[in-house]
């Protein structure tokens, strides 16, 4: 049996290494050839990456990237449709959002191979976001939907999705962190930053909705500020880029450091006392870890998060952001939301049958 993962990030290797352990595990029958599309391909990962981390290397590199979101669509799809009329894959497998992924899951539907979309269902409601468009369209192109929550089942069934076809298996994303947690490492922080217990806030802000609008982006350093508390910001480039651009004012009770790995992240999300974020993947970590999270963005796709009080909607609001940080308390009962940290086990059993 063959199947053809795609992925387009380096996020997406971590969640595919789940996977492809359960598959060596499930069965030595199983090929699975991965294709890096390059969209984010980070310079980073290097051998020590992939050892660290255990994540098998890609068998392609496609090479594509730094385009815009069409052209790197239509081109992965050609280098794509190519590989998989050479492979021809039993199934080809795709995760999440990201442009790789729909060029994945329509490529494969043109040529009449089965697509399996691993964290299927998820909806922020805000069709202004590639993301959302991607994760739809791929949602109504695979013939197996894999839903991390039933919030997430729930929005496939409304949307006319056949029952059949969505599996409820929980998230990749939690059994990566379990399998993780152990292998966290400290990451270099400045020296005269004193942190005790864990008294600190993890901040992370990379969405194009803040970094590019310099009022939101100027709101929420003014908030971050504001609210007096130690912050540590791993800054991502476009952010920093961003910053020196709009002329925003970095506080001085926020410490901006390097990007970090994914294991010094995993130390961060475990050792800080709350979590502020733009990212759809930080909020889900936080809440692995019971770190209460406010979301710098009006909307989020883990609603269930929200609702059972785990995570706050601060959006690009100053005075909400403050409010938010300076108010956060213990956080309340955890939950499975995301199943029992076996979803890859249980996928693989659906896509080897």
């Amino acid at each position: 049996m063959k199947v053809i993962t795609i992925i387009g990030a380096s996020l997406q290797c971590t969640k595919d290494a789940v996977l492809s352990r359960a598959f060596k595990e499930h069965s030595l029958d199983v090929q699975e050839i991965i294709v890096h599309t390059g969209q984010h391909y980070d310079a980073n990962m290097s051998d020590v990456f992939f050892d660290e981390l255990d994540i098998p290397r890609p068998d392609y590199n496609l090479g594509i990237g730094g385009g815009t979101h069409g052209q790197n669509t239509g081109r992965m799809m050609e280098k794509l449709e190519g590989l998989m009329m050479d492979v021809q894959p039993d199934w080809v497998l795709v995760y999440g959002d990201t442009d790789s992924t729909l060029a994945g899951a329509l490529a494969a539907a043109k040529l009449h191979i089965p697509v399996a979309h691993v964290e299927a269902g998820l909806r922020s409601f805000n069709r202004r976001m590639p993301e959302e468009i991607n994760r739809v369209l791929t949602d109504h192109i695979a013939d197996i939907l894999f839903a991390p929550t039933e919030t997430g089942r729930q929005n496939l069934l409304s949307e006319g999705i056949a029952e059949s076809m969505i599996k409820l298996v929980g998230d990749v994303m939690y059994d990566a962190t379990l399998f993780y947690k152990e292998k966290a490492r400290k990451p270099k922080l400045p020296a005269e930053l004193d942190i005790q217990g864990g008294d600190f806030v993890l901040c992370t802000i990379h969405r194009a909705e803040n970094t590019d609008d310099p009022q939101r982006l100027k709101n929420i350093f003014q908030g971050l500020g504001d609210s007096g508390e130690h912050i540590i910001l791993p800054m991502h480039p476009r952010t920093r880029a961003k910053v020196a651009e709009w002329g925003v004012a970095v506080p001085g009770n926020v410490w901006v450091i390097d990007p970090v790995g994914y294991l010094e992240m995993v130390w961060l999300e475990a050792n800080c006392r709350c979590v502020a974020t733009d990212s759809g993947g930080v909020q889900k970590e936080a809440y692995f870890f019971e770190k209460p999270c406010i979301t710098m963005r009006d909307e989020t796709e883990w609603v269930e998060l929200v609702e059972a009080g785990w995570n706050r909607l601060a959006g690009a609001d100053a005075g909400k952001l403050q409010k938010a940080l300076n108010e956060v308390s213990e956080a309340p009962h955890f939950e499975q939301f995301y199943g029992e940290g076996d979803a890859g086990r249980r996928i693989v059993e659906q896509v080897t049958v």
